[in-house]
């Protein structure tokens, strides 16, 4: 892990699905994903797909796991940032490694760095076991 600050939780897990909850509209939230767990330098949330995700061949949609990798890095940055809702992402590089099936859906996101106007979060996309990945992505953040 590569920061330029000493990190440290501003956030526990119930303050940052409150921040998510309150930043989403109410009607997408569902569709964004859940906070599993948070620790240090990580945060876990879980998408059970909706049939509005669903794809050709029962798999889910890339948009769909898109929404779940910057939500899961909005999640972490707050976390460690503190509740500013006017962080914007200002890039997500993301590569689909295998199809994703049409079941639960786990990010874990990883604070790469962490300044004072710009995060980078490594997020991995996995199901049934995180050694085989369905995708990664590293997004960027402009911070207020």
């Amino acid at each position: 892990m590569a920061t330029t600050q000493t990190l440290d939780l501003k956030l526990n897990a119930d303050e940052v699905t409150a921040f998510l909850d309150a930043a989403f509209p109410p009607a997408t939230r569902s569709l964004l994903g859940e906070v599993q767990s948070l620790a240090l330098n990580h945060l876990r949330m879980r998408l059970d797909p909706d049939p509005s995700m669903r794809r050709p061949g029962d798999i889910v949609s890339g948009p769909a796991i898109m929404a779940l990798v910057d939500v899961a890095a909005y999640g972490v940055i707050a976390a460690h940032h503190g509740p500013e809702a006017m962080a914007v992402t200002h890039s997500l590089s993301i590569t689909f490694l295998r199809a994703c099936r049409f079941e639960p859906i786990i990010a874990d996101a990883q604070i790469l760095k962490l300044g004072r106007r710009l995060a980078s979060v490594d997020v991995r996309i996995w199901q049934r076991t995180p050694e085989r990945l369905i995708a990664q992505s590293t997004v960027g953040y402009s911070l207020p």
